[in-house]
């Protein structure tokens, strides 16, 4: 069976998804196979059913891509501070995996995207560390040592990278959160070798 990390995300309009596709480069430098996978969208109303298979882009997960992976990358845009509903929705059905204790010592590291520069990336990355962090993981941030950190004008902290992606949601990645999520993928893939290893 192949090692991999799960790059684990939703994207309702692009921009995390493109986050994702960056950090699975990142992954990718390093030797490590990046398994892209994205949740389905959830609905108020109860009696709303989603398709089986997204008709583009990354499959679904499931709970064996997350217990298998040797590391973990997730992604969310920002809602309110937090992360969105669909994300949190997936998180809470690995109960199962926790008390199996399926993800402990394994590296994991978040990214996020929001439609303006203080909209809540920070609190959303932290958010999504703490389920993270119940599940025994090895948190991996971006250190300070990768210069884009200091010098980006947009997304990208030292929790994980970041997008902004403007209120129409057409902002392309700047260089500089490109360089950050790839940053964070080639950490994660090196991690997952060396906890791996020992």
């Amino acid at each position: 069976m192949t090692d991999y990390v799960l790059v684990l995300f939703y994207s309702r309009n692009g921009s995390v998804a493109n986050l994702a596709t960056q950090l699975a480069r990142g992954v990718e430098s390093t030797g490590m196979e990046a398994r892209l996978r994205t949740v389905p969208p959830v609905s108020a109303d109860h009696e709303a059913t989603g398709k089986a298979v997204p008709d583009t882009g990354a499959p679904y997960a499931t709970l064996d891509d997350l217990r298998q992976c040797a590391g973990l990358a997730l992604g969310s845009p920002t809602r309110f501070g937090n992360m969105a509903a669909p994300m949190k929705y997936f998180i809470d059905q690995t109960s199962e995996l926790w008390m199996q204790g399926a993800l402990v010592g394994k590296p994991a590291g978040v990214f996020s995207a929001s439609s303006s520069l203080h909209g809540g990336q920070e609190s959303t990355l932290l958010s999504m560390m703490t389920p993270l962090l119940h599940h025994g993981m090895v948190i991996a941030g971006v250190p300070y040592t990768e210069q884009a950190l200091i010098e980006t004008q947009s997304g990208g902290t030292p929790y994980g990278p970041t997008h902004v992606s403007g209120t129409r949601g057409d902002a392309t990645l700047t260089d500089h959160e490109i360089s950050l999520a790839r940053a964070l993928g080639k950490r994660l893939g090196q991690l997952a070798r060396q906890l791996k290893a020992s």
